[in-house]
């Protein structure tokens, strides 16, 4: 993984249906933004999800955990951070930062784990074309 990207920024803006009667971002969408995070990540290291999914490789997470520590409301435009923090066999960890991208304010950080398995759900190692 030395030669492979291991962090990318992202800018996300909150859009109206993501936001709550109070305009603040619902909790539920920092798990999709998490996600584009991921997908983005691999996509700078040329691998499309779609090509895995192709061939019978599906990421899962298996453990995520969050602390939020400031909202994000509608229109704000945000900075995610997402990096690699640790490669297994069949497994790859990560973290995240959302700030609001005008004052750096951290928003969440969070965690997550993923595992590589099959459309069987029986756990696989992860490919050789992401792990090298």
């Amino acid at each position: 993984m030395t030669d492979k990207l291991t962090s990318m920024d992202i800018e996300i803006r909150v859009r109206y249906p993501e936001a709550d009667q109070m305009g603040v971002l619902h909790h539920s969408r920092y798990w999709v933004y998490f996600e584009m995070g991921r997908t983005e990540l691999l996509r700078a290291q040329g691998v499309a999800y779609r090509d895995l999914e192709e061939m019978n490789v599906l990421f899962v997470v298996a453990k995520c955990s969050a602390a939020f520590k400031m909202p994000a409301r509608y229109d704000d435009v945000l900075t995610l951070t997402t990096r690699i923090t640790k490669m297994g066999a069949a497994r790859i960890d990560h973290a995240y930062e959302l700030r609001n991208k005008d004052t750096g304010m951290l928003l969440c950080a969070a965690e997550t784990t993923i595992a590589c398995v099959n459309r069987d759900g029986e756990i696989i190692p992860i490919p050789d074309s992401i792990k090298e």
